[in-house]
Order: structure tokens, then sequence, then C-alpha cells
């Protein structure tokens, strides 16, 4: 009789353990789905702090260039492959990049530019070194330079950033000229990184 109960009693406790664990699970699952709300709320805190306070255009400004309800349009480049200007070893990169521009009218005007766009977008690229590339700064540098070079074909003229480097110590003429920068309507309002291979 007694080893009736005990075996009755064995199978009770396994089962026990197995609730545990699916508790723990639950509770683990539940803490990690918190931590990823909390985290996707501070980035959006984050980012209107940017947009209201900070020195570069935050994405979402982009967004309300377009009209309520319409979708932005984009016009996709082909990848870029290019031989870096790195003295040491030979490097190259190979860019994906993407434009967003203003409407879909302006979407075909651009298509129509594409070559003169393509050419001046590689000349910079060729002029890249490889540690000009890898950093993030470098990357935003890179975007705000193909704007400037995409932009160019069309008849629009943005002063280069030569001066930002030197002015960000100082902190004042890089804010003025983003600011002035910003004021001109342009008819691309973002260039976007498809793909970033440096090797």
């Amino acid at each position: 009789m007694a080893t009736a109960a005990a075996a009755a009693d064995a199978p009770v406790k396994g089962g026990g353990m197995k609730k545990l664990i699916i508790i723990i699970a639950a509770v683990l699952v539940l803490v990690v789905a918190g931590g990823v709300a909390l985290l996707l709320v501070m980035n959006k805190k984050a980012a209107a702090a940017d947009e209201d306070g900070g020195d570069a255009p935050a994405p979402a400004a982009h967004a309300a260039e377009h009209k309520k309800g319409e979708a932005p349009v984009f016009v996709p480049l082909e990848p870029f492959t290019v031989n870096l200007a790195d003295k040491e070893v030979d490097r190259f990169a190979q860019i994906g990049v993407t434009l967003e521009v203003a409407d879909a009218h302006t979407g075909d005007e651009i298509k129509a530019y594409l070559p003169a766009i393509r050419s001046n977008v590689l000349v910079l690229l060729s002029h890249k070194n490889s540690a000009d590339l890898l950093s993030p700064e470098g990357k935003d540098k890179l975007a705000r330079e193909i704007l400037r070079e995409a932009v160019r074909p069309l008849g629009y003229e943005i002063e280069a950033d030569e001066e930002d480097d030197s002015a960000a110590a100082a902190g004042t003429t890089a804010k003025k000229k983003k600011k002035r920068r910003a004021q001109q309507a342009l008819p691309i309002t973002q260039v976007l990184f498809s793909s970033f291979i440096v090797q």
C-alpha cells in the first residue's frame, strides 16, 4: 500500500516541476515583451526630442513634407560598385542608394536625369577611402554629399559640408548652414542606403 501511494505522488511532483517551468517561461516572456515595449517608447521620445531640438533632421521630419495620406515616393538606383581611394591596399565598396522624392511627378523627372546623377555619385564614391565610409558620421556625411550631387543635374546647388567638420567644434556655423539648407525645397527629400558593403 505504501509503495502504491509513493508511486502516485511521484507523477504529481514531476507535474509540479513542469508547471513551475511553464510559469517561469511565461514570466520571462512578459518581462522581455515589457522591455521591448519600454525600449520602443523611449526611442519614440528620443526621436521626438531630436526633432524638436536636434541639429540633424529626423526621418519623421521628411515624412511631414508629404501630403497627409500620400505615401512617399522612392526612386531606387542600381547598386554602385567602386574602387576606393585607399592607398595602402585595394578596397572597394558596393553601395545601394534609394532616393526619397517629393511626389510621383518628381520621381519621373529624377528618372530622366539618372545617367547624370549616377555619374556624379560614382565620381563622389571613387574619391572616398574606407575610413571615410565605415563610421556612422561618415555615412551621414556621404548621404548629404550624395544628395548634393543628385540634385545638381536638376539645377539645384547645395553648399559643400567641408566647413561642417571644423564648425562642429565651434558649434555655430554648422547649425546655421543646416537651417539654411532645410529651408530650401529640394526635389529629393532624403538619401537612403539599401546596402552598404566595404571590402
